[in-house]
């Protein structure tokens, strides 16, 4: 590949596994630029105290010129987050593995600033500033007010329209424009897929079969909007009788979804007039009577591949139809944050997941898998970082 990757450690797979000491490549640029923005966008978000204010300093300095400290003895996942960290602590942020470097950092940013309490701040999500805003923004509107041309399509026309849109909506990530500027986009040339499965995943729920559908939630906002009217879709057309739709116990990478964020998202839906508000209605209707159901986990806000998930979440997903991942952090999670040769099988990659699994997800890391050698080269001779630039997608399942 063309772009400059980060230096790796070993895995007893072969496939190194992602760090952050490489200057210059992305996973550096998330430790050393995009959280130290973000620790000023959130300190800027809220009229914070003084003790906020302290500690986002001191996590600041940490992550800059320290080493990684563990959590204080009084919080209440400490024994959890020394188990998973105990290899790192001490170490610089940047030789840690980049998936636990990330993850920890956002513990440690709502630590700062007194979201698991006790206090005045219990609770507040720090990025639900950013997340209302870009849910009230004009992009939004433009593309709730095209669901009522879209209403009028074939079935088959809006399914292909709608999962495109989840699919696609994942560029929104909230944390991905901290640091870049969301791309431009001339053609549809310029947002390939990569890979796509789509025809595969419509098999699996062919429509008037009793399927359940697991939905991962990645991002709130502009992504879960069309995640959710994609969900309105298998249940009005019958491809699902049940959907369960996972999100996060509580704020996790910036714009992750959570149950308050999914309720914004019924609200904003409804009140807007047309085909958007007739979905909302729906939706809200199929949670009241079970077809439409929210769970969460604590694994979702955990620095672990799924294959360490635990029993009870591997049996959620077992007795699906098929689980649908959302968004580059699950892909990271589903296939290793690992530096795989991006032909390597991505159904070998994901035997062990329980249950049939798609992964549909906006390129924004390093990790790819499951390319035809014939695709890999295109982009390769492109010179474009088609990896972590947001203009290149896909769609992989395995049944």
């Amino acid at each position: 590949m063309t772009e400059k990757t980060s230096r790796v450690s070993g895995d007893a797979t072969g496939a190194p596994v992602i760090l952050s000491n490489e200057p210059g490549s992305f996973a550096w640029g998330v430790l050393a630029k995009r959280h130290p923005a973000l620790i000023q966008q959130v300190r800027d978000a809220f009229p914070y105290g003084r003790r906020q204010h302290d500690a986002l300093d001191a996590l600041l300095d940490e992550i800059t010129n320290g080493v990684i400290e563990p959590l204080a003895p009084a919080e209440h996942d400490r024994e959890r987050w020394a188990d998973w960290g105990q290899e790192h602590f001490g170490r610089s942020w940047y030789d840690a593995p980049f998936l636990w470097a990330e993850s920890y950092f956002y513990r440690r940013l709502l630590g700062a600033v007194g979201y698991f309490g006790p206090g005045p701040w219990q609770g507040v999500d720090p990025f639900a500033p950013f997340k209302r805003a870009e849910l009230r923004g004009e992009a939004v509107e433009e593309e709730l007010r095209a669901l009522d041309a879209l209403a009028s399509a074939e079935a088959d026309e809006r399914a292909a329209a709608l999962l495109h849109a989840s699919l696609w909506g994942n560029r929104a990530d909230l944390g991905f424009r901290v640091s870049a500027e969301e791309p431009a986009v001339a053609d549809a040339a310029a947002c390939a897929l990569v890979a796509d499965d789509s025809a595969v995943l419509w098999q699996l729920l062919p429509a008037g079969a009793s399927s359940t559908v697991a939905v991962v939630a990645d991002n709130a906002g502009r992504e879960l909007v069309p995640d959710l009217i994609l969900i309105d879709h298998l249940l009005e057309q019958r491809h699902a009788e049940r959907v369960v739709l996972h999100l996060k116990p509580y704020p996790y990478y910036v714009s992750d979804a959570m149950t308050a964020d999914v309720v914004d998202c019924l609200r904003r839906l409804t009140e807007t007039p047309g085909e958007a508000s007739a979905i909302g209605g729906r939706l809200w209707k199929a949670m009241a009577a079970g077809s439409l159901e929210i769970r969460t986990h604590p694994f979702f806000c955990a620095p672990l591949p799924y294959e360490k998930m635990s029993e009870d979440l591997r049996g959620e997903f077992e007795s699906a139809t098929l689980t649908i991942l959302k968004g580059d952090l699950n892909y990271r999670r589903l296939v290793g944050d690992q530096l795989w040769d991006a032909t390597t099988s991505f159904a070998e990659l994901t035997a062990y997941f329980p249950g049939a699994v798609a992964a549909l997800r906006t390129l924004k890391s390093d990790v790819i898998v499951g390319l035809e050698p014939r695709t890999l080269d295109a982009l390769a001779r492109s010179g474009a970082a088609w990896r972590t630039s947001g203009t290149h997608a896909l769609i992989q399942v395995r049944r």
